[in-house]
């Protein structure tokens, strides 16, 4: 395994405060890979449900012949193991940001490598985490759309009448998922796991069934079967790999749910349970169709099951849609609030659903937005076949990028030579490439769908990240360096009112515009002035009270300079209490907050371009108010108006 000494050996699995923590007792570890059996492996493991038929029974597949079935098994056999096994779950979940995973936190792993590094280099890694996570937006809304309607198509094979009321079920169905969700994933959450369970071991032991009628199935672990396929199929075989793909399209969620459960009970849940399920399952499947006519089975997964245990084996396999949609719908949440902590998404309300794990929560503006894209989906494609010609373009996207950003973690974090940080890259870079060009022919069959949605949320992003350095730069142009003013207020002491003012700076340096505003207009100033700057670093979190500065400017005045991690809560009465044993005590009921309420002008000189400056405008007026971003009570309050040229 020369391969394995590309990276550094794994550190010791740690979380990050405020969630789980990494577990360590033989029962901890159990209950921890339960949950991650039904949180992560729940979109990969409703693949089965239409993957093979796609492939071997769909309008895109091959016809269900030996030589092809044992072909298209061991592309599906090789590309578990290949991308799911060797690259994710050995190689990328040891890049972990204290713990957490996801796209978005291993672009915010470069920022600290190395202070010799230029914002040009990091620029390109930290766009590429962008686009990648735009990308997962677009694919989200089709998993929970796929992994219901694929689910509930099982009710064609009870009869055809029944079939017709696929698509009016599944819009009920993801219609409930997406109104509960404001009560959180906490209670329901519990029951992932043991359903999860059952359904690796319910389509295992199905599998097993029909591979005692045919076990010659098993030839298929022969990547020579793939190869020859490919080869004789020529163009069309190479299309295929695009049906293929849909076996590992949850791998991405292995990652970005790490930082809830910890590599190791990811892995044990992988090896033990998932992968074997998955595997007994699609070479039963495999059994079935070699022992069938071709072109005799229409849905593989469902044929495999008995006369009465079908409607048993819907109402399971709706269950275990939901759940993959589940994981996926709080995938996007956190994504969210990870990418809006980091800057580059306007504020939105968060929710938190849960008192001990901060890490679930719930955004309503998000929720919505993705039941529309569901609904709008299934009534646009009606079948599971429609939609698995749109899927996958944007995940192989994803995945493209992930290996790229961690072969840049190699070299520049852990300072793995070139030759070794290369092993890793070229040969998963050409799987990932190989993957992305055959699914690009679905782009014309839906796979644009995604990609429009993954580029809408990256315009999004560059946009207000792009926006808030240039208005930055405009309200540091209009500051006052603090000993100026503070020597303007020693020659001419301003009248002082009762209380504590606190004043929200963007920078660190210099008095803020609000705090001038203020003073120009009402001509007074309390005994206590704070001027408090949030900086959101990229860790997911950091000890608040070892990275909270408090400096005496003199003349009453404060500069507090409070340092979270992207996947923390600003709280800033909380932040200010924590100030007392630093020199800085106040009190809730007599201190004000001040904010100010900027109000664009898109005929400035910045360099953005102007439909940018529109864009930001309008995101900008839209934001939920920074009230209940830093969780300031609203009665204690005061915003003044700024004009502001871009």
């Amino acid at each position: 395994m020369e391969a394995a000494s590309t990276v550094p050996p794994d550190p010791v699995d740690h979380a990050p405060t405020g969630h789980h923590h990494a577990p360590t007792g033989p029962g901890a570890i159990a209950v921890a890979s339960l949950g991650a059996l039904g949180v992560v492996y729940g979109d990969i493991g409703t693949s089965p449900l239409y993957a093979m038929k796609e492939c071997l029974a769909g309008p895109h597949g091959v016809v269900a012949e030996p030589n092809n079935v044992l072909g298209v098994l061991s592309l599906m056999f090789w590309a578990l193991m290949l991308v799911v096994t060797l690259k994710y779950l050995v190689f990328v979940l040891r890049a972990d940001n204290k713990g957490e995973g996801g796209i978005l936190a291993l672009a915010a792993l470069l920022e600290g490598t190395d202070p010799r590094v230029t914002r040009n280099r990091l620029a390109i890694p930290l766009l590429l985490g962008l686009f990648g996570a735009g990308l997962l937006f677009g694919d989200g809304a089709i998993t929970p759309a796929i992994s219901v309607l694929g689910a509930v198509e099982g009710l064609g094979e009870q009869s055809e009448a029944l079939g017709e009321l696929a698509v009016p079920i599944t819009i009920v169905i993801l219609v409930g998922l997406f109104l509960v969700q404001r009560h959180g994933t906490k209670k329901i959450g519990i029951a992932f796991g043991p359903i999860m369970l059952v359904w690796f071991i319910a389509i295992g032991v199905l599998g097993v069934r029909w591979i005692a009628v045919d076990p010659s199935v098993f030839r298929a672990i022969d990547p020579r079967y793939g190869i020859d396929m490919l080869i004789h199929h020529g163009k069309h075989g190479f299309l295929l790999l695009g049906l293929v793909f849909l076996v590992v399209t949850g791998g991405e969620a292995l990652y970005a749910d790490m930082g809830h459960f910890g590599r190791r009970p990811i892995r044990i849940a992988w090896f033990t349970i998932a992968l074997p399920g998955l595997l007994l399952c699609y070479f039963g499947q495999g059994a079935l169709l070699l022992s069938s006519k071709p072109g005799t089975v229409s849905n593989p997964f469902y044929a495999m099951v008995e006369g009465p245990m079908l409607i048993p084996m819907i109402v399971l396999a709706t269950m275990a849609a939901v759940i993959a949609s589940q994981a996926l719908i709080s995938g996007v949440f956190s994504l969210t609030r990870q990418a809006m902590q980091l800057g580059f998404w306007p504020r939105v309300t968060v929710v938190h659903t849960s008192a001990e794990t901060e890490g679930q929560i719930y955004i309503p503006e998000m929720n919505w937005l993705l039941m529309a894209g569901c609904i709008a989906l299934v009534l646009q494609f009606r079948s599971s076949s429609g939609l698995a010609a749109a899927y996958g373009i944007a995940v192989t996207g994803t995945m493209g990028i992930t290996s790229y950003l961690f072969y840049l973690v190699c070299r520049r974090r852990w300072k793995v030579s070139r030759p070794k940080a290369l092993a890793f890259l070229v040969p998963f870079l050409i799987i990932d490439l190989t993957f992305f060009a055959a699914n690009a022919a679905k782009i014309a069959d839906g796979g644009w769908f995604p990609l429009a949605a993954g580029l809408c949320v990256f315009v999004v992003m560059t946009t207000w990240w792009r926006g808030r350095i240039e208005l930055s730069k405009t309200m540091e142009a209009g500051s006052v360096p603090d000993d100026l003013m503070l020597a303007d207020i020693a020659a001419a002491p301003p009248p002082r009112v009762k209380g504590t003012a606190v004043f929200m700076a963007s920078t660190p340096d210099g008095m803020p515009n609000v705090l001038l505003h203020h003073l120009k207009h009402n001509q007074v100033l309390h005994p206590q002035v704070v001027l408090f700057s949030l900086k959101i670093e990229p860790v997911p979190s950091v000890d608040i009270d070892d990275n909270l500065v408090v400096s005496d400017l003199g003349h009453g005045f404060y500069r507090v300079l409070a340092k979270v991690g992207f996947m923390q809560t600003p709280d800033v009465p909380m932040l200010l209490k924590k100030c007392g044993p630093k020199g800085l005590v106040t009190e809730p009921m007599t201190t004000t907050y001040y904010l100010g309420r900027q109000t664009l002008l898109t005929g400035g000189r910045s360099k953005m371009a102007r439909w940018r400056k529109i864009l930001f405008s309008f995101l900008s007026r839209n934001a939920r108010p920074p009230t209940a971003f830093f969780n300031l009570p609203p009665n204690r309050v005061v915003e003044l108006g700024l004009q502001i040229e871009m």
